[in-house]
């Protein structure tokens, strides 16, 4: 029932237009292929191979892309579509028609002449296809696919200078060595045409130098402050002689790995054929549910370090971070029913857990992780008790007990006392966090010395968690046999506390952070509602979410503060300094709708009302999926007028919890 994206020239009116809209398809292993829909280069990070190294980190740019010219008897047609400083090539003037179903697919037409392009990554390996469809015309013709080579870090550009390679050529393979790393071969394979050696154009001082694609302006990257000018190798092309009205199909590969015989069509088929099987097992039977599905499964990758899978943040920057995956964890692999990727992903990080710390984010080198995050930890109680209400066989809880239990204990003792980044629990129950520079809640801009949401103290989010991890682990004591009444008479001091501190009457809200009170409406509180053990009456909860509905919901997500507030900052633009002050200060965040929707829904008893209105809320999202990068939901919105995704173009949480509230929330109630 998923849909299939299709695109006409509406789309690309222009090349920047174009260029607004983005695909990307995962490997499994932190690598990916991700481009324009106009065919072009608009950001760094855009490439049709970009491999894991050290999956799923030390991402590389490999392979640029393929750039096609077809030649009818000396009329040629470039179909390269791309900004250069100062002047950009529009072939997409020559698109036809763009289709997204799980690969992208390119449809071109000159004269009488149809060409269809499909690109694909092989899952599991650092592999990229490009399968070719060409139908001639009336008149012979030549097709030339030009291949743009790099090695280079996926977040930097390269210098002309820099682009060196040891070149080898046999017959239909191309192999090329990086001067920068003499380790790795890029090898691309041709399964038609002849090489032709672009070192035998004629060139003049008119011309440029045809080995290299010269100065790729990325127009992304420039308005978000950074010079965004790029070069690429390009040292052979393959060409092919077409008679009039023949028909060809072949297909082009690069890989870091050894070639083997697997076919360009092939690996297309199966990339095609898994996103399905995906959605057949997770089995929800809805168009937009089965598209978040696969949407899901591009964030689940392999680590190396561990054997076992881990969950990437998001595209095309983020590593896997502690507190993104845990919040993302039901969505992803149990409303998704990928039970067994679960039990990995909470081995995986308790594997890591350091002074009662879930790691916050694995850096992108062979280095050890960072534990600045005090909400981590307590995302994995829910992701723990979570698996195991959707699993819930007893070796499950043995799984638990072996692997996780343990590790649930050493959080408690560390919160229970005091570990590290001044996290420790007061006298009254509450958890305090965080000092000086520190920024430990998912609220964590620093600039330089100026921690731009500091939330020292004891945040709303925090001791709702940790009240319902103390919940939780009286329930799992109880199940093992063990003694329960520490946390069982903790939690009723805990939830004493929290309604007494954190109820503001005046904005018949939660404060932010207490002791010192920060009385600012932010969204942090709606997880005191949607949580699974209720810290507060059912009065108390309507309250909030009536107060979170009118201040910050905001089509996509959240606001992170209320647009009423005089720090309010409505647009996430221009420079860096000014797009992380606004990061958490009116930004909207897509993420936080799950919890929204879980809690309006709980709070209206499930209404037929309510589900209705909760529907329209994930309903809305379709729209998104449509825009910005295919099928997926950005990382966050400005907080006015919420229309154009920043950030990441696709991030875990915001994918996961949209589809997690719609799964859970809105789908089974709809039948009622």
């Amino acid at each position: 029932m998923n849909e299939i994206y299709k695109y006409g020239r509406s789309f690309w009116r222009t090349i920047e237009e174009g260029n607004e809209l983005s695909w990307m398809i995962g490997n499994g292993i932190g690598g990916y292929a991700d481009h324009t829909v106009a065919g072009g280069g608009a950001m760094c990070f855009h490439g049709y191979l970009i491999a894991s190294l050290n999956p799923p980190v030390n991402r590389q740019l490999i392979f640029t892309r393929t750039q096609e010219i077809i030649e009818v008897q000396g009329r040629e047609y470039d179909l390269t579509s791309q900004q250069y400083i100062g002047v950009s090539k529009d072939g997409q003037k020559y698109l036809e028609k763009f289709t997204f179903d799980s690969v992208p697919e390119y449809t071109y037409r000159v004269e009488d002449i149809y060409l269809k392009k499909t690109i694909a990554v092989e899952y599991g390996h650092n592999t990229a296809v490009v399968c070719y469809e060409i139908e001639n015309g009336s008149e012979a013709c030549k097709l030339r696919v030009v291949p743009l080579f790099n090695y280079r870090g996926y977040a930097d550009v390269s210098e002309k200078a820099e682009l060196n390679f040891k070149t080898i050529i046999n017959d239909k393979k191309l192999s090329l060595v990086p001067e920068k790393n003499k380790d790795i071969t890029i090898n691309f394979y041709t399964s038609d045409g002849t090489y032709y050696d672009r070192n035998l154009i004629p060139t003049s001082m008119a011309t440029p130098n045809y080995l290299i694609e010269e100065n790729h302006f990325y127009m992304i990257d420039h308005r978000t402050g950074f010079l965004g000018v790029d070069n690429h190798y390009t040292p052979y092309e393959v060409q092919l002689e077409l008679e009039p009205y023949e028909k060809k199909k072949f297909y082009v590969k690069c890989t870091i790995e050894g070639l083997n015989d697997k076919s360009g069509f092939e690996i297309v088929r199966e990339y095609k054929e898994r996103a399905e099987g995906l959605v057949r097992k997770a089995n929800l039977n809805d168009s937009l549910a089965d598209n978040l599905v696969k949407a899901a499964d591009h964030f689940i990758v392999n680590r190396e370090s561990t054997g076992l899978k881990t969950v990437l943040a998001g595209f095309p920057w983020f590593t896997d971070w502690g507190r993104d995956t845990m919040i993302a964890f039901e969505g992803l692999t149990l409303v998704t029913k990928r039970f067994d990727d679960a039990r990995e992903i909470l081995e995986s990080f308790a594997k890591y857990i350091k002074n009662g710390l879930v790691p916050n984010v694995f850096p992108d080198e062979n280095t050890e992780p960072m534990y600045n995050t005090v909400d981590a930890s307590l995302w994995y109680f829910q992701a723990t008790y979570k698996y195991l209400k959707y699993t819930g066989e007893k070796e499950d809880y043995e799984f638990v007990k072996e692997k996780i239990y343990p590790k649930l204990k050493e959080i408690f003792k560390a919160y229970s006392t005091k570990t590290d980044f001044s996290i420790g629990m007061d006298k009254d129950g509450l958890v305090f966090a965080g000092d000086g520079l520190d920024q430990v809640t998912w609220m964590d801009v620093r600039v330089g010395d100026l921690v731009v949401t500091p939330r020292h103290g004891k945040p709303v989010e925090i001791n709702a968690l940790w009240y319902n991890a103390l919940k939780i682990m009286e329930e799992l004591s109880k199940y093992y046999g063990e003694k329960y009444e520490v946390y069982k008479n903790l939690s009723v001091k805990v939830k004493e506390s929290f309604e007494k501190k954190f109820w503001n009457e005046e904005t018949q809200c939660l404060y932010d952070v207490v002791d010192e009170n920060d009385d600012k409406i932010r969204p942090n509180q709606i997880w005191a509602v949607s949580l699974p053990f209720a810290v507060l009456d059912e009065e108390k909860e309507k309250k909030i979410v009536n107060t979170v509905y009118k201040h910050l919901y905001s089509t996509y997500g959240l606001r992170s503060l209320s647009f009423m507030d005089k720090d309010f900052k409505k647009q996430y633009i221009g420079k860096l300094i000014d797009r992380d002050k606004a990061y958490h200060m009116g930004t909207t965040w897509g993420f936080l709708i799950g919890g929204f929707i879980t809690a309006y829904c709980k709070v209206s008893n499930h209404s037929k009302e309510a589900i209705l209105r909760a529907k329209e809320m994930c309903d809305v999202f379709q729209d998104t999926m449509r825009d910005g990068c295919i099928n997926g939901i950005a990382e966050i919105f400005d907080g006015e007028t919420p229309i154009t995704g920043r950030g990441c173009y696709t991030q875990a949480w915001s994918v996961a919890e949209v589809l997690r509230a719609y799964a859970n929330d809105v789908m089974p109630y709809l039948e009622k």
